[in-house]
C-alpha cells in the first residue's frame, strides 16, 4: 500500500498517476479544502505527526511514502524523514520544477529572517507579500515596524481565520483569484517591492517575477528549504510512475519504458561528460535527462569501455571523440527496439588559433549538430516533416538531445566553443529490424526512425492497457462530468482541452489505438455523452472500419481516401497527390481549402457509421483535429 502526503498540484498529479494502477492507496491532506477526485484512492484529512504516521503505516501495511507536499512544508518533510529512518519505508519526494535562479534581478533570501533583514536594509516602505497566510506571523517584525505590508491569501474562511488569529489588519488583506493577471494587484497597490517564495513553476513563481519586472517592482525571494538526501526525487508524472514501478514493482501491472530518443539523449550526455571530464572524476552510472514536458528522469548508461581518442582533420583541426551506450528499455510495451544498444558518438574539433565567437545568449552558446549513423534510417520520400536525405530523427527527440547536451555543458562550466559539436546517433542492428516495420513503405530506408514525442513509452498494446482504459473511464464517470472526452494521446488531448476548457481533468481519457474497445467500455458504463477526438492518421483508418488503428495492424488505404476526396469534389490533380502522399497528415496540405470542410465532414460521417453502433444509448460527437489544432465537427 502507498500513502501520499499531498494538498498541492503535485498531490493531484500523484493521485492521477496512481489511479492508473487501479489499486487502492491513501491520500492525506492537512485540511479538507482541496477537491480531489478519488476512485481507488482513500482520502485522509488532518495533521499527522511522526508517531501517528508510523502507527498508520504499520496498521495499513504501507510500503511506500510519497511526499507531494508544498516545498515550504518543512515540518512535514522532517517528519517523513524521521518516519522513513525509523520504519525503513522509502520516501519518494515529488518535487516541483524550479526555474534557474536569477541572481541579477532577484534578491535571494535564505529564510524569513534573512528576508526581513534585507527588506529593512533596503528601506522598503511598501511591500506586497505573496507568501501566503502562514507567513504573516513570520514577518511580524516587518508589518509591525516601518514597512507597510499587504498580504495576498487564499479566499477561504480558514485563511481569514488564521490571519485574524495572527492579529493582522483585515484592510491590508487581498485575496487570490484563480487565473487573475498577477499585474492587477501590483498595479492597484503600487508596492515598492514584492516578497515571494521559491515555489516553482506550478506555484506561479515565473508569472509573479515577470509581472513585477514589467512594472519595475523590486523582487525578494525566499529560497526553498533543503529536504532529505535520503529521499528519492522526481519532478513529474513520468518520473513518479517509474520510481513507483522501481520501489513497488507489483503496483502497476504494466511498466513504462524509455523512447529511443531519451536513450539517445542520455548516451549523448554521457559521451559529452566523458570528453570534458578533465578532472578524471568517477563516471555516474546514470544521467538525468529533461523530457519534453520539462521533468527530469534518471537514465542508466552502460559502463564506459571506450577511451577518448583524437584524429587530425584535413584542415589541421584536432578532433576529439568518444562514444557512450544506453540499452533501450521499453518497459512492458512490445517495442521492436527493446534491449538494443543506442549509441551516441560525440566529436568536437579544436583549432588552437581559432578566434572565440562573440558572446551569445545562453541558449545559443553551443553549436550542436545531430546526425544519424548505423541503424538510423534515411528519409527518401516527402511527408514526414524531414528533409529528403536527412536521418529519420524527428524534431522533438533531436531537440531533446541538443538541449540536454547544452544543459550539461553549462553545468560543467564549458565555455562557448567556436566549432560545432557533432553528435552521431547509432542503433547497431537497426537496419535489419527496420525491415520488420512499416518504415520501408514510408520511405525510411536503412534503419529505424526516432519519432517519440514524450520521451516515455507507455505500454499500449496489451489487455492490461485496455484494463487501464476501463479504470480511467470509471474515474471519469465518478467525476460527474457532463460528458467524457477520449483521445489518442497528449497531442490531441491538448487541443481538445482547449476546446472544452471547463471539463475536469478526469474527463479526458486516452484510448491509444483501442477505439473500439474504448467505445465498448463507454457503452458498458452507460455513458450518456462521449466525444471522440481524432487526428487525421487515425481518422482515415477508422473511417474505413478499423477500430484498432495501430500501424502494426492496419495502414491507410489511399484508394479509400481518394473515394472520399472525389465525393468532396476534389479534382484529378488532388487525387493524384493523394496517391503520391506518404503520410496521412499531408492531406491537410493536399486537399484544397475550399474542399476541406466537405472532405472532413465525409470523413467524420464514415467514422460515425462505424462507431455509433458501439454506443447505441449514448450521444457520440467526433472531432477531427488538424496538425495545428483546428477542429472540424
Amino acid at each position: 500500500m502507498i500513502l501520499i502526503l499531498g494538498g498541492t498540484t503535485e498531490g493531484r498529479i500523484a493521485v492521477k498517476t496512481l489511479e492508473e494502477a487501479g489499486k487502492p492507496f491513501y491520500y492525506s491532506t492537512k485540511g479538507d479544502e482541496q477537491e480531489v477526485l478519488l476512485h481507488n484512492g482513500i482520502r485522509l484529512n488532518g495533521t499527522m505527526g511522526t508517531e501517528k504516521i508510523k502507527e498508520f503505516c504499520v496498521r495499513h501495511n504501507i510500503k511506500l511514502l510519497i511526499d507531494a507536499a508544498h516545498p515550504f512544508a518543512e515540518q512535514l518533510h522532517k517528519t517523513l524523514e524521521q518516519v522513513s529512518r525509523e520504519s525503513d519505508i522509502p520516501v519518494i519526494r515529488f518535487e516541483r520544477i524550479f526555474p534557474e535562479r536569477d541572481e541579477k534581478h532577484i534578491n535571494w533570501c535564505k529564510d524569513y529572517d534573512d528576508a526581513i533583514s534585507q527588506i529593512k536594509t533596503n528601506r522598503i516602505s511598501t511591500l506586497l507579500a505573496l507568501t501566503g497566510v502562514q507567513s504573516i506571523s513570520k514577518l511580524t517584525l516587518l508589518w509591525k515596524g516601518n514597512t507597510r505590508c499587504y498580504f495576498r491569501i487564499l479566499d477561504r474562511d480558514s485563511s481569514r481565520e488564521l490571519a485574524n488569529k495572527q492579529g493582522y489588519p483585515e484592510e491590508y488583506l487581498h485575496y487570490y483569484h484563480y487565473g487573475e493577471d498577477e499585474r492587477k494587484l501590483m498595479q492597484q497597490i503600487h508596492p515598492e517591492a514584492i516578497l515571494i517564495k521559491e515555489s516553482g513553476i506550478s506555484g506561479g513563481f515565473c508569472e509573479k517575477v515577470k509581472a513585477a519586472q514589467e512594472l519595475g517592482i523590486r523582487i525578494f525571494a525566499i529560497c526553498r528549504p533543503k529536504t532529505s538526501d535520503n529521499f528519492h526525487y522526481v519532478n513529474g508524472e513520468h518520473g513518479l510512475r517509474r520510481m513507483v514501478e522501481k520501489s513497488l514493482p507489483d503496483f502497476f501491472t504494466l511498466h513504462s519504458g524509455l523512447t529511443t530518443g531519451t536513450c539517445a539523449a542520455a548516451a549523448a550526455v554521457a559521451a559529452t561528460w566523458d570528453i570534458f571530464n578533465t578532472a578524471l572524476k568517477k563516471r555516474p552510472s546514470e544521467f538525468s535527462i529533461v523530457l519534453p514536458n520539462g521533468e527530469t528522469i534518471p537514465v542508466p548508461v552502460e559502463p564506459q569501455r571506450n577511451t577518448l581518442h583524437s584524429n587530425i582533420s584535413k584542415n589541421g583541426d584536432s578532433i576529439f571523440e568518444i562514444s557512450a551506450t544506453v540499452i533501450k528499455d521499453a518497459g512492458d510495451d512490445p517495442d521492436i527496439t527493446n534491449g538494443m544498444k543506442v549509441v551516441a558518438n560525440v566529436a568536437i574539433p579544436f583549432h588552437p588559433n581559432a578566434p572565440l565567437p562573440p558572446k551569445l545568449p545562453s541558449q545559443q552558446r553551443y553549436d550542436i549538430t545531430v546526425c544519424g549513423g548505423e541503424g538510423i534510417g534515411i528519409i527518401t520520400m516527402p511527408g514526414l516533416g524531414l528533409d529528403l536525405g536527412a536521418p529519420a530523427i524527428n524534431a522533438t527527440p533531436r531537440k531533446m538531445i541538443e538541449d540536454n547536451v547544452k544543459r550539461y555543458l553549462k553545468q560543467m562550466g564549458i565555455p562557448q566553443h567556436p566549432n560545432p559539436i557533432v553528435i552521431t546517433i547509432s542503433v547497431p542492428g537497426g537496419e535489419e529490424i527496420a525491415k520488420r516495420t512499416f518504415n520501408p513503405r514510408l520511405g525510411i530506408i536503412g534503419g529505424i526512425s526516432i519519432i517519440g514525442t514524450s520521451g516515455i513509452v507507455k505500454p499500449f498494446s496489451s489487455e492490461a492497457f485496455v484494463s487501464s482504459i476501463h479504470k480511467s473511464m470509471e474515474v471519469a464517470c465518478a467525476a460527474n462530468s457532463p460528458h467524457i472526452v477520449i483521445s489518442s494521446g497528449a497531442k490531441s488531448e491538448k487541443y481538445i482541452k482547449a476546446y472544452y476548457p471547463d471539463l475536469p481533468a478526469q474527463a479526458f481519457v486516452h484510448y491509444g489505438n483501442f477505439i473500439g474497445e474504448t467505445l465498448n467500455i463507454a457503452n458498458e458504463l452507460k455513458l450518456p455523452q462521449l466525444t471522440l477526438g481524432l487526428m487525421i492518421g487515425k481518422a482515415v483508418k477508422l473511417a474505413e472500419g478499423s477500430l484498432d488503428t495501430h500501424s502494426k495492424k492496419v495502414v491507410m488505404n489511399k484508394d479509400f481516401i481518394q473515394d472520399i476526396a472525389r465525393q468532396a469534389g476534389c479534382n484529378e490533380i488532388t487525387l493524384t497527390l493523394i496517391r503520391q502522399m506518404n503520410m496521412a497528415r499531408e492531406l491537410w496540405d493536399i486537399i484544397p481549402p475550399d474542399k476541406l470542410s466537405a472532405f472532413s465532414n465525409l470523413l467524420i460521417e464514415h467514422c460515425q457509421r462505424h462507431c455509433t453502433p458501439l454506443l447505441p444509448k449514448g450521444k457520440l460527437t467526433i472531432l477531427l483535429i488538424t496538425e495545428n489544432g483546428n477542429i472540424y465537427t
